[in-house]
This record gives C-alpha cells, structure tokens and sequence, in this order.
C-alpha cells in the first residue's frame, strides 16, 4: 500500500486476518494496522470483476409492523449473503411518506398505506451483494401470494406479515428503483434524511461492536434484548472515526487497561448503536450484559450477552453504558452529535 499524501509505502504484502473478501468493495470503510481507509474504486479491470461485476445495492425497509421481529431479519439477511452496510431506525414525517409511495398516489388505498408508514418507527437499512435487488425483493416475497406461489411459504410477508398492506418490510423492484428509493432515506447529497426514532427519554445506550457485527451476531443479540422485554427505540450503525471513539471513551483513559486496545476495536469495522429503553434502564441493562471479561460472566452470569457472545475484554460483544447518570449523554453522542 502506497501513500500517495507522504510519497512513500507504509504496507508490504502481509496477511492480515481481520480483513475479508466481502468488505472490499467501493464505499466500503476498512481499518488496517490503524489506518482508515476508504475504498473508493477497483485498482483494475480484473478485480473489477472479481469483485464488483454482479454487486448491487438494494433497500431493505422494515416497516412499523414488522420491527418487533428486527433481529430475525437481520439474521435472515447476513444468511442470505447480503451485507448491511447502512442501517437506522427512523420516523417518516407525511411529506417524506407521501415521496416514498409516490407511485401510489392514485391507488384507492394510498393514505392507508401513508399512515400504516407513520405509525411507528421503520429500519431502513442499506444491502450489499451480489444481484441484491432480486434476492432481496424475493426474500420479502409478495403481499399477496397466489396459491401457486409455493416458494413464498418462507418469504418475510408470508411469516412475518398479514397480506396486503402490512407485509412486515419492503424491497424495491430494480437497481433503479432501488438507486432512487435509497436516495431518500440515505441521501449522498449532504442532507440527513428522515430522522431518527430516539426518544432520549428513560434510556440507556447499547453498542453492538465491530467483531460482533462482522461474525453475523447482531440479529442475535438483538433478539436477546428484545426477548428480555427492553425496547430498542433507536438504532443506527455507524462507522467511527478514531478521534470520536477516543472521545467516546475517555472515562475509561488510564483507569482500564485495554483502554488502547477497545479503542481500535471499535473503529475497526461498522458498529451498532441502539437507545435502549424500559424503567431504570441502566442499571437494569447493565446487569443482562454481564462483566466486561466474557470468562468472568461465563461463571457467574452465564445467560447474560457478553457470555455468549464475547470473546475477551475487548471482544466482549457489547459496549453498555456503565453509571446511570450517563444514560443519556451516551445516546446523545450517537444520536444528536454524530448523526449531525
């Protein structure tokens, strides 16, 4: 790897483990030996190929019916081979509806549809992968399967819907479709998008790190939250930059050890943040996270997320806000400073 700003190379050819073929694509943000960096475009024809000849990008809309079984479907994308590569949880206004069912404005249904959107929050999330808008789209299945349409039995609409207009989630129907529905809800000409569902009231902040998210557990871990009976009323994946995890993390700054080591782990690859919420969240939430050293909470609270799903101290699945005083200021810093 050459540095073109210094004139000089900083990376010989070296394994490096952490690095994998489904992260090299453009647009992709990678961390290399503490180095971020951005993949901006194939270095030729032949990795062109390789890498991005069938790629597409796709939206995945979960709609407000559908989010209780949020961790499900993310389980079922990362199984199906598809990359989440943006994801968050948002509240359409009539105006940002109204552009989304465009095409519908003339259906005798339309304000049906406008307000089933609105009642709630919806995930939006990005797709990566090979023929992703087909795949996708087939995943969802129709409203409205025909008798004949066996292969829907397992389609999201037919096990997590109800027919018709509440049909769980939502796929566009080509790359283009896919190109100008993602525009609204992720738009790259500087704006924000429709915004997000946090309520900054009664929460605490949750965080899904790096190597949880690229092992595939995130559905997992989701559904254990839920299934403790906390809500998740906002989530957002975020891809952070060095300097805001070393701000994000400066109570733990000459006080815990591995401080160095949980930095870099959380801006090496896309993490999850979420506002969790139910009565005393912190300390409540808190505890169904376990100690931070997995080994630990595996003898004393094995039921708890990092003794399933940790690894060590700083792979220990989960980031959770520690005093319940710092609830809110840690969902804040993901949902109003960073998101601005």
């Amino acid at each position: 790897m050459y540095d073109v700003k210094n004139r000089r190379t900083f990376l010989r050819r070296t394994k490096y483990e952490s690095l994998h073929l489904e992260d090299l694509y453009v647009g992709s943000k990678v961390t290399v030996f503490s180095r971020r960096l951005t993949i901006v475009d194939y270095g030729n024809l032949y990795t062109s190929r390789k890498l991005g000849s069938r790629k597409e990008r796709t939206l995945a809309l979960i709609k407000p019916d559908g989010m209780r079984k949020i961790g499900e479907l993310f389980d079922i994308i990362i199984n199906a081979g598809l990359t989440i590569t943006k994801a968050k949880m948002m509240l359409l206004s009539r105006k940002e509806a109204a552009d989304f069912y465009a095409d519908h404005r003339a259906k005798p249904y339309y304000h049906e549809l406008l307000q089933l959107i609105m009642s709630g929050p919806i995930l939006a999330m990005e797709l990566l992968g090979d023929d992703a808008v087909s795949k996708w789209r087939a995943i969802v299945g129709p409203a409205n399967p025909t008798t004949t349409e066996s292969d829907t039995l397992d389609s999201i609409s037919e096990s997590f819907g109800h027919y018709g207009l509440r049909d769980a989630a939502h796929g566009p129907d080509s790359v283009a479709s896919a190109a100008k529905e993602l525009e609204l809800f992720f738009p790259s000409s500087g704006g924000r998008g429709p915004v997000s569902s946090a309520k900054f009231t009664n929460c605490t902040c949750c965080i899904i790190k790096p190597h949880a998210v690229n092992e595939g557990l995130a559905g997992k871990i989701i559904k254990a939250i839920l299934k403790e009976g906390f809500e998740i009323s906002a989530l957002q994946m975020f891809n952070m930059e060095r300097t805001n995890v070393e701000e994000f993390y400066e109570i733990y700054k000459g006080v815990v050890p591995e401080y160095l080591e949980m930095v870099s782990e959380l801006c090496s690859g896309p993490c999850i943040a979420m506002e969790i919420r139910q009565f005393d969240p912190s300390k409540v939430f808190r505890d169904f996270c376990g100690p931070s050293d997995p080994a630990l909470a595996r003898h004393l609270r094995p039921g708890t997320l990092r003794a399933v799903f940790g690894k060590d101290k700083v792979q220990n699945a989960v980031h959770c806000t520690d005093l319940p005083e710092d609830g809110l200021l840690e969902v804040q810093y993901f949902f109003k400073i960073l998101e601005d």
